[in-house]
């Protein structure tokens, strides 16, 4: 299952608690895409996907934001 959470417009940490709740409902397989403005999302949720030793990638948007990609491992 593909799932989008939409962060844009939330400032740190909001962004990584939102996607850790997602995770949490997500099996392995499974893919969470994020999208976000705060600059230090990629540095959050790249350090939450670490954390669960999912899969990780980051990249910009066309409007300077970011879309943070965690694929789920276990």
């Amino acid at each position: 299952m593909d799932r989008e959470l939409d962060a844009r417009g939330l400032a740190c940490p909001l962004p990584a608690l939102k996607a850790r709740a997602a995770l949490a409902q997500l099996t392995p397989g499974d893919v969470l895409t994020v999208l976000a403005t705060d600059p230090e999302a990629p540095v959050d949720i790249g350090a939450l996907a670490a954390e669960g030793d999912h899969g990780f990638a980051a990249r910009r948007d066309g409007a300077g934001g970011w879309v943070l990609r965690i694929d789920v491992r276990v």
